[in-house]
């Protein structure tokens, strides 16, 4: 049976099933209008370590073992997990997991790394590698600022278009032969460089890159945005999310009100201080364990394709006056009751 359906766009007809799920997140995200959907959320931004990478470190790794928990499935019983993160070399997942014995797959796609870790393992599972497995994804507000941008003591400014990275981590199990939210198409998306270069306006860098693979998701499979109960992008923030909206009215394409970031999801932009919204892989990966996996699991939504985008840049690219470029990596998870093709 072929699997590829067009330029970019897989087939899984084994379709893993999420087994598990788990969400943690900081005292800011749980103030905002998601608190409800969270597992955990912790009220001391360090997570009772001294520095903020190992805060990050253990908020994923309480986050792996609360999907484990939840799903009544043992940490041994998994064949891969894959991880990343916002960090150099990826270490704050290298370090969360370095103890659990277990296959490891570090991955790095800045913002669209929970997409990108879950369509790898629902590939992997698809292709008889394995029967079970988690993507595991997060970032932390401080590490992300002192790596990125400055150190809080710094006390910057902030402009409107700027975004706030999220304290939070989600993780998905996903099983072969499960029961609940199948992932049954992904499209893995292209590098897309719009030319944009302001670090404070990163959901107009990665608005064309969502653009594109959405485009590139509907022609291959054959679907529109109707045929999606809910679209999930993650993180364009209030001033992609417009954008984007923009790009298909110019093709004639109206996503309306089934359209969706988590950026724009995870606070409350008119109370929270946050300007356009949230970012960070974090941000996504804990929406999509939170709030998306729990609304299909009661039957909010049968339908949904989540698209994580990310600013494949640097602090040294940045520096060197180089463009941001972005990419988006797409995930069709279907209930068992979900329309048929």
């Amino acid at each position: 049976m072929r699997k590829k359906l067009g330029k970019q766009t897989y087939l899984l007809p084994s379709a893993p099933a999420v087994v598990g799920r788990a969400a943690v997140v900081g005292q800011k995200e749980g103030e905002g209008p998601l608190r409800a959907c969270f597992d955990e959320i912790s009220e001391d931004s360090r997570f009772g370590e001294k520095t903020w990478e190992k805060a990050e470190s253990r908020m994923l790794r309480r986050c792996f073992e609360l999907a484990c928990q939840k799903a009544s499935l043992s940490p041994a019983a998994l064949d891969f997990v894959l991880s990343g993160d916002l960090l150099n070399q990826c270490v704050s997942s290298s370090f969360a997991m370095k103890d659990s014995a277990l296959p490891y797959l570090g991955l790095y796609g800045a913002c669209s790394t929970m997409a990108e870790s879950l369509a790898l393992a629902a590939m992997l599972l698809d292709g008889g590698f394995g029967s079970a497995a988690c993507a595991l994804t997060g970032s932390h507000f401080c590490s992300a600022e002192r790596q990125f941008r400055f150190p809080l003591e710094y006390g910057g400014q902030r402009c409107p278009t700027s975004q706030w990275t999220a304290t939070g981590a989600g993780a998905v199990l996903l099983q072969s032969g499960g029961v609940g939210a199948r992932v049954t198409h992904v499209t893995l998306g292209a590098i897309v460089d719009a030319g944009i270069k302001d670090l404070n306006a990163m959901g107009a860098a990665m608005a064309p890159a969502a653009y594109q693979t959405l485009k590139a998701h509907f022609a291959d499979t054959g679907r529109g945005p109707d045929d999606y109960d809910a679209i999930f992008t993650g993180d364009l923030g209030a001033l992609g999310h417009d954008l984007l909206q923009r790009l298909f009215r110019d093709d004639g394409v109206e996503l309306d009100c089934r359209y969706m970031d988590c950026g724009v999801l995870l606070y409350d932009l008119a109370t929270q201080d946050v300007h356009a919204g949230g970012s960070g892989c974090g941000c996504s990966a804990s929406v999509l364990a939170g709030h998306i996996l729990r609304g299909m699991e009661n039957g909010v939504w049968d339908r949904v394709l989540f698209a994580a985008t990310g600013a494949l840049m640097s602090p040294l690219t940045a520096q060197q006056g180089s463009a941001i470029p972005g990419v988006c990596h797409a995930v069709a998870l279907e209930n068992g009751r979900a329309r048929a093709c």
